[in-house]
């Protein structure tokens, strides 16, 4: 069964026949998706155009997840204009890092606003470059995934990338996930 939705179908809110378009406010949207918890992962490139030697750039996500074991494909959003997705359309390859309960501190460091370089931030995290990608792989971080561009989605303020998954290795087996839930990062437990 396939579930298609349709704008122009009544709902509790519209008029019956109305095609008039209803939908949850920001605060309400926001509320109600806090109510899930989700890993946190470091998205990562490194953009051989910016600057002399290149520059890495990342942030800190919460909507990534599998899609498909045949091929392996993997999902990400990134809000659109940013840093990151400006990046993400002249270089292809990119790398998570899902995130270990003890890396709060870095999740929070990517997530900032406004942030004009990634460089600092870089320099003072233990990481090493991924074969496949080229991009940064967290040191310590429960797994990593690099990955190659395969579609590229407008959805919304944000872009979504599927990526065909390159290489993935499981660093830590007996560490525990860093999550966001309710509008914090907590970890399970």
């Amino acid at each position: 069964m396939r579930f298609v939705y349709n704008a122009a179908l009544p709902t509790p809110h519209s008029p019956a026949g109305s095609a008039e378009a209803v939908q949850a406010t920001p605060e309400e949207f926001r509320a109600a998706l806090g109510q899930l918890a989700s890993g946190v992962v470091l998205l990562a490139t490194h953009d051989p155009e910016d600057g002399p030697r290149g520059e890495d750039i990342g942030m800190t996500a919460t909507a990534f997840l599998s899609v498909s074991l045949e091929p392996p494909l993997v999902l990400v959003s990134v809000r659109e204009d940013s840093r990151m997705e400006e990046a993400l359309t002249r270089v292809d390859t990119w790398a998570v890092s899902v995130l270990a309960a003890d890396q709060r501190q870095t999740a929070a460091r990517f997530a900032m606003k406004g942030r004009v370089s990634d460089r600092l931030l870089f320099a003072d995290l233990p990481h090493h470059r991924g074969e496949a990608s080229g991009a940064p792989l967290v040191d310590g971080a429960l797994a990593t995934v690099e990955c190659r561009t395969e579609q590229r989605i407008s959805a919304g303020d944000h872009v979504l990338l599927i990526g065909r998954v390159l290489a993935a290795r499981v660093d830590q087996r007996d560490g525990a996930p860093l999550t966001y839930f309710r509008g914090q990062y907590r970890h399970l437990g």
